[in-house]
């Protein structure tokens, strides 16, 4: 059997990628345009979400329900307002004011979300049935659930990537 060479099999998967709308950077498949109609959700082929691998159910105690703890990990400004800005563009908003969005993390923080990674942050417009202060505050629920015991890490993070605007309510807690 012949053996096909890297190259071309670089290529191949290159234009196969780029057939099913998405591009190679870094070493990895990125969606080349994001699309708006989930919102107030993501687009799961470009914000998955990612979770940080250092909080666990076993470590919320020494991590998520530690008063302050978000600070020490979250991303600085200038890494996220890059972002937002290259992000505003993929998602195709008409509106480029970076004012009028929150580069959020799509599983918060406070839920153990990965701090830097593309597949957890994007541009979330504050404006909208259902804004950035909405999923604010069903974060900072499920945050407290989890630290009390009433639900667990890995049911509020499911939650909160299946659909932030009915997570409260599927845990049970709205």
């Amino acid at each position: 059997m012949s053996r096909i060479s890297r190259p071309l099999v670089t290529t191949f998967s290159t234009l196969a990628l780029a057939a099913a709308g998405l591009t190679v950077t870094t070493g990895s498949a990125h969606a080349a345009s994001c699309s708006q109609d989930y919102l107030p959700l993501p687009d799961s082929a470009c914000t998955p979400g990612a979770l940080n691998p250092d909080v666990t159910q076993d470590t919320i105690d020494s991590t998520i329900c530690v008063s302050g703890w978000t600070a020490t990990v979250r991303p600085p400004s200038s890494y996220t307002t890059a972002l937002k800005k290259k992000q505003i563009v993929e998602y195709g908003y008409s509106d480029t004011s970076l004012s009028d969005y929150e580069e959020d993390h799509f599983v918060p923080l406070e839920l153990g979300g990965a701090p830097k990674s593309e597949e957890n942050l994007w541009p979330e417009p504050h404006s909208g049935d259902e804004t950035s202060a909405d999923k604010d505050a069903v974060e900072n629920k499920l945050k407290k659930a989890v630290c009390a015991g009433d639900v667990s890490l890995a049911d509020a993070q499911h939650a909160i990537i299946t659909d932030w605007t009915t997570a409260l309510s599927s845990l049970g807690l709205g």
